[in-house]
This record gives structure tokens, C-alpha cells and sequence, in this order.
């Protein structure tokens, strides 16, 4: 009965990966990492009171975000076509490409690493990530017109 459950489990998986749609899968993750940026912002513009805990508890949820991206599969061959702004350039620059990707995990993680003390150290982090995010945006996405 062990042996059907988990063969049964490991067949539901399968199917469901089978089916998982990368295009939707990464505007999901960008969804997640612009609110995520969003409440720092907020912080930054003064709209939001710094609050040191709670900006490093963004910073890690950003950084898990970004943990979590995996171009192989997220960006597969033919997840080009569809509803995506995704540009041709990810898969004629795949090295360039998760070098973008590498390097704002890193600034990131520098960022948590160090977190800022106050609004201003925190709007140079925030400048710095959000310029690897417009560095790929602009050469790694088509603009919606």
C-alpha cells in the first residue's frame, strides 16, 4: 500500500510539472519582486516610516525571490511565444542574461548583508538594485506599448 501510495504522489508530481507554464510561473515572480521593491520605495519616498526590521525583512524576501529564479526553467526553449514581453534577446544571450540575474542576487545579498541603518543607506541599496532590474528590463524585455 506504501509502495502505491508514494508511486501515486510521485506520478501526481510529475503531471503537474509536466504541465507548469513558465511563462506564467516568472510573471509570478516578478509580480512578487516589484511589490517587494514597491514597499521599500514606499519607504524611501517617506510615504512609509523606516522601520530597520522590517525593511530587512523585505530585503530577505527579496533575496529568497531572487533565490528562487532558475532560467533553465523559467525561460525554456519556445516559452518565448505566448503572453510574455520577454525579448528574443534572453535566448540569443543566455550568458548575458543570467549574468543580469547573478548580479542582482549579489547586490541583494550585499544588501541584507549589510543592512541599512537609515532612509538614505537604504536608497543607495535601492538604487543599486533597482538599476540591475532597469539594466535587464532594457535589454532583456520587450515594452508594452
Amino acid at each position: 500500500m506504501r509502495k502505491l501510495v508514494l508511486a501515486i504522489s510521485m506520478l501526481a508530481f510529475a503531471g503537474s510539472v509536466a504541465f507548469a507554464d513558465p511563462i506564467k510561473d516568472r510573471q509570478a515572480l516578478m509580480k512578487e519582486r516589484g511589490k517587494l521593491a514597491g514597499q521599500l520605495s514606499k519607504v524611501v519616498k517617506g510615504e512609509e516610516d523606516f522601520d530597520a526590521a522590517a525593511v530587512l525583512t523585505t530585503l530577505k524576501a527579496l533575496q529568497a525571490n531572487a533565490e528562487k529564479w532558475d532560467a533553465e526553467k523559467l525561460f525554456p526553449a519556445g516559452s518565448d511565444k505566448g503572453d510574455t514581453t520577454a525579448a528574443p534577446k534572453i535566448w540569443e544571450d543566455k550568458a548575458g542574461f543570467n549574468a543580469a540575474e547573478d548580479k542582482l542576487l549579489a547586490d541583494v545579498k550585499a544588501a541584507v548583508a549589510s543592512p541599512p541603518a537609515d532612509v538614505d543607506a537604504l536608497k543607495a541599496q535601492l538604487n543599486t538594485i533597482g538599476g540591475d532590474c532597469g539594466t535587464c528590463h532594457q535589454t532583456y524585455r520587450i515594452k508594452k506599448s
